[in-house]
């Protein structure tokens, strides 16, 4: 399963998302509504099926705890993870937690990243999509040179 696209949505007063229609059947059967939410070192929060989550906590918890930029990351990462399910309307809780480290208030953006899906704060989004075309004006990196749409 591979998750496109953006959609804006709102958190409710109580920290839940609606996720969009158009994945919950994926999601569904891919993981029985089972995720996992978690923090990324950008600011934003990463959501998995729980299936895809797994491979990825395994291999963050056998990095070595003596390099402190790994064991930066991993505190982050696996440290803020938690089980999420989706309910019978299709929406999951944002623990208080996430979305304080996210700085996710009512307006939100899930962006789908093929496997995986990253929440934004709607401003945040805006701010990392006007990084991205400051990035492309200057030339694309050297991994997607001859890359074209």
């Amino acid at each position: 399963m591979k998750f496109r696209g953006s959609a804006t949505l709102n958190l409710d007063s109580k920290g839940r998302l609606a996720i969009p229609a158009r994945y919950r059947d994926s999601l569904a059967e891919v993981s029985q509504g089972k995720l996992v939410l978690t923090a990324d070192p950008s600011k934003c929060l990463l959501l998995y099926p729980e299936p895809e989550w797994g491979p990825i906590e395994e291999r963050l918890n056998q990095v070595s705890s003596f390099n402190p930029q790994l064991r930066a990351y991993q505190r982050v990462v696996v440290g803020y993870a938690e089980d999420v399910e989706m309910d019978s309307a299709g929406r999951i809780l944002v623990s208080p937690e996430l979305r304080a480290f996210a700085g996710l208030d009512k307006r939100v953006v899930l962006i789908g990243q093929g496997k995986k899906f990253e929440l934004w704060d709607e401003l945040g989004w805006q701010r990392q999509c006007d990084v991205a075309l400051e990035y492309s004006a200057n030339g694309l990196p050297a991994e997607l040179e001859g890359f074209s749409l």
